[in-house]
């Protein structure tokens, strides 16, 4: 097995773990009781979706897909903060 088999064998073995946390995320979203635990599990399907779309970037070698990807990622942080100002009412 050469080095870029292998490779590629993670890459695909980490898309599918990313995948799996997305559909059990989103079962997560439907039968979460509270918007804290909803908010929190958002997060998680948002950023495993950001995770794919890295690997995708580095699979494809698109340096466009990677820089979206972390521009997401830091919206995705900034509304995470926010996210949880609202929630706690501005508490620290």
């Amino acid at each position: 097995m050469s080095i870029d088999s292998a490779y590629d064998v993670v890459l695909s073995g980490v898309l599918l773990v990313l995948a799996a946390a997305i559909l059990l995320g989103l079962y997560r979203i439907f039968t979460a009781s509270s918007a804290a635990e909803r908010a929190v599990v958002g997060d998680l399907v948002y950023f495993a979706g950001i995770g794919i779309l890295m690997i995708v970037g580095i699979q494809s070698g698109s340096a466009v897909i990677q820089d979206a990807a972390m521009l997401a990622a830091f919206l995705g942080i900034l509304a995470t903060v926010a996210l949880a100002r609202i929630l706690t009412r501005g508490e620290r």
